[in-house]
């Protein structure tokens, strides 16, 4: 995706690794939201349904799309991963961990279901009125790419209202902080999926976060989840 160019990768590293998120302005257009959104009611397109109440994830819906991935779809999830492997890299190595991650996703998913993650993580999330996302990580499996992308399909204000962004981070020994990221429709947030190091004193520490979804007070609100890692 020739678009991803444009964006100040720099700074978008500099936000991540200060704030655990950054947000990719208009990634998509109105036209590109609403074809993706369109997709919901298809089940074929899908290869499960999750009704998040049944699971105590909170209310409202979701459905993980199967391979082959819808075109454009695939195109972020392969396009945005190079540029965001080396961010993944240099926490890790910060952490002092030895796992480093290819430049490719296609052999980084290699990986992935060499250990038996084969299952398409991205997925379709649908809010209606009262519902919300509880706090919670994607990880699926003993391999996790630090590092997802949530895409808000729907416009604030004239789709729905509510439905904010949430982020928390859990310091050692500290309260945790609270983040709500603003979005528009097509804006993209890149975040940390479980952990990232902070600079402390005495050097790199571990810091957990969770994101969720506060709840939609009118009408209607369309995600969509683009994570790295395959599913067990």
């Amino acid at each position: 995706m020739s678009r991803l160019d444009a964006y100040d990768w720099p700074l978008l590293s500099n936000d991540l690794n200060s704030q655990g998120s950054t947000v990719l302005q208009g990634l998509l257009t109105a036209d590109e939201c609403a074809r993706i959104s369109g997709m919901y009611p298809d089940e074929s397109h899908f290869r499960s349904h999750v009704v998040m109440a049944r699971h105590g994830f909170g209310r409202g819906e979701y459905r993980y799309f199967r391979y082959p991935l819808p075109d454009l779809v695939q195109a972020m999830r392969t396009a945005l991963y190079p540029r965001l492997a080396p961010i993944a890299n240099d926490w890790n190595a910060r952490l002092g961990r030895e796992r480093c991650y290819p430049a490719m996703h296609a052999d980084y998913l290699a990986q992935c279901h060499a250990a038996e993650q084969k299952r398409p993580t991205p997925l379709l999330l649908q809010y209606g009125p009262g519902d919300y996302n509880c706090l919670h990580q994607d990880l699926y499996g003993d391999l996790v790419f630090p590092l997802q992308v949530a895409v808000l399909l729907s416009e604030p204000g004239r789709d729905f209202t509510g439905g904010e962004f949430v982020l928390t981070e859990q310091r050692p020994r500290m309260q945790s902080r609270v983040e709500v990221v603003p979005l528009r429709q097509g804006d993209a947030v890149i975040f940390a999926v479980n952990e990232r190091p902070v600079q402390g004193t005495r050097g790199p520490y571990r810091v957990a976060l969770r994101h969720g979804v506060s709840r939609i007070r009118s009408g209607h609100r369309h995600t969509l989840g683009i994570i790295f890692h395959d599913a067990r």
